[in-house]
């Protein structure tokens, strides 16, 4: 679980990273970041329901990019706030996951 100061919560701080951010795609994941003035990196993951109709296949998605995160947040710069959108794409499994989300993560240079 991403701690709450690693969060991105806030309505203009979403409308911001995507006015704002710069877009990388690896696969079937959507990258947009953007500089805060913060210490901490902070980030969002947007599962939509043209990934899946249930609400429980989005939440373990979500779950599990979140925990990648978390892992690599010692890696990744501070001063960034990013937002993950997960496209349309069949199922995928953590490993597969993982390294979509490091090539992703090193395609942007977070790290």
């Amino acid at each position: 679980m991403l701690p709450r100061d690693n969060k991105l919560k806030k309505k203009k701080d979403f409308e911001n990273v995507f006015k704002r951010g710069k877009g990388f795609k690896q696969g079937f994941l959507y990258l947009k970041i953007v500089k805060n003035k913060l210490k901490t990196s902070r980030f969002a993951v947007v599962v939509g329901k043209n990934f899946s109709k249930k609400a429980v296949e989005r939440n373990k998605i979500k779950r599990q990019i979140r925990e990648i995160i978390q892992a690599n947040l010692p890696e990744i710069k501070p001063a960034i706030d990013g937002v993950i959108v997960v496209l349309p794409k069949t199922k995928t499994n953590f490993p597969e996951l993982k390294k979509t989300i490091d090539k992703l993560f090193k395609k942007a240079k977070l790290f």
